[in-house]
């Protein structure tokens, strides 16, 4: 049934093709807000690692405190999720692997935060991450296709051939 059926006139001239536009701007919009949230989010969750590594060198602070950091910040916060006892050992571990805020702010606030996870869970050490960050990054890889592309060991497969494909295959 098409809409001029329904009882609707028929669209004015352009009117498709501007609909079209509008919509493709809405979809803009919407993935920008998105990505500014998880920005947020990442920054969020590596300033509150550091604090708490922070912390717990000048202070003494022992790991209890971040089980009750978490109890304190859940009944602050009781709408927001994040902020479990395992979540903020991540987060202090995250802040661990990258102590360089400008890195933080500049390349890893554009994955979100379960990419990050998998990155801390699977991998040894920092410049094996930041290869699979850059290719995460430069692909738009899902968190399950970054994992299968560590679990099946990317990195090491990847050759050294010299190729003209970047130059010669049409962008997506």
């Amino acid at each position: 049934m098409s809409e001029i059926s329904k009882g609707l006139t028929a669209p004015p001239a352009g009117y498709p093709d501007w609909l079209n536009d509008l919509k493709g701007r809405i979809h803009t919009a919407q993935q920008r807000a998105s990505l500014a949230v998880n920005r947020e989010l990442v920054l969020l969750y590596w300033q509150i690692g550091n604090d708490i590594l922070t912390r717990q060198a000048e202070q003494g602070w022992g790991t209890k405190v971040i089980d009750r950091l978490a109890r304190d910040l859940r009944a602050a916060f009781p709408k927001m999720k994040g902020f479990s006892p395992r979540n903020l050992k991540y987060m202090r571990s995250f802040a661990e692997a990258w102590p360089d805020s400008e890195f933080v702010q500049g390349v890893l606030a554009q994955l979100p935060w379960y990419h990050q996870l998998a990155l801390l869970d699977k991998l040894p050490g920092p410049e094996t991450r930041r290869w699979y960050i850059y290719q995460a990054i430069e692909h738009n890889w899902s968190r399950n296709t970054l994992v299968m592309h560590i679990e099946n060991r990317l990195l090491e497969r990847s050759g050294k051939a010299v190729s003209n494909f970047e130059s010669h295959l049409p962008k997506a």
